[in-house]
């Protein structure tokens, strides 16, 4: 493992772009066989024998793991690379803030909860949607569906993540961290997408739907 660990940290500092992009693709595709078989298993009723449970054996859907991998390939790995570089240039050289600072830590939150979090959800969505060949309305309705409840969820345990990542992590390390929760990441977001219509997914869509009822009533 000491080698390995070398080799990346070899590989992270001649050629980081291409080191971000290949183990992120490694990443997500392992985080969506992961979900693939998280679903499976909660699937499976427990009374059900192995001799009637033919058609629930677990098969691979090695096309989604690839188009999933894909998007770790296109957009986690570059993107990701220089989205959270320039956020380190602009807390340090535009805006001056000290590295060890809370409006440091802060601002960095702030800005890739608002800005980043948002983008990443709407192209996964988007990206896979048309992958597995649904139509632009069918898109539509999937963000619509699975956006919030993917960024309620990211709301809850994404600052602590990352409040970790940017005061206490180097600079030159935290796409390494962030990239460690790539598979964890990948896991869920996929997983939020192999939920279709659930009824959890649906709770979210009436509180969305009542506060819009709301406000126009209100006006």
């Amino acid at each position: 493992m000491l080698k390995v660990w070398k080799w990346y940290q070899t590989c992270l500092a001649v050629h980081p772009v291409k080191t971000q992009i290949m183990s992120s693709g490694i990443l997500w595709g392992l985080g969506d066989t992961a979900a693939q078989t998280i679903t499976h298993s909660r699937r499976i009723k427990p009374n059900v024998t192995h001799d009637d449970d033919d058609d629930e054996k677990f098969k691979m859907n090695w096309k989604r793991a690839a188009i999933t991998s894909g998007f770790g390939f296109g957009f986690v790995g570059p993107i990701g690379h220089f989205w959270y570089e320039g956020l380190d240039r602009l807390m340090r050289s535009r805006l001056k803030y000290q590295p060890t600072s809370l409006r440091f830590v802060a601002g960095k939150l702030a800005l890739d909860g608002l800005i980043f979090g948002p983008l990443y959800g709407v192209t996964f969505f988007t990206y896979i949607g048309f992958s597995t060949g649904k139509s632009v309305a069918q898109v539509e309705e999937d963000v619509k569906r699975d956006l919030i409840p993917a960024l309620a969820v990211g709301v809850a345990f994404g600052p602590i993540l990352q409040f970790v990542n940017f005061r206490f992590v180097p600079v030159i390390y935290q796409l390494l961290y962030v990239n460690m929760f790539c598979l964890l990441d990948s896991a869920f977001m996929s997983w939020i997408e192999q939920q279709q219509n659930a009824p959890w997914k649906k709770w979210f869509s009436s509180l969305l739907t009542s506060e819009d009822q709301q406000e126009s009533k209100e006006c």
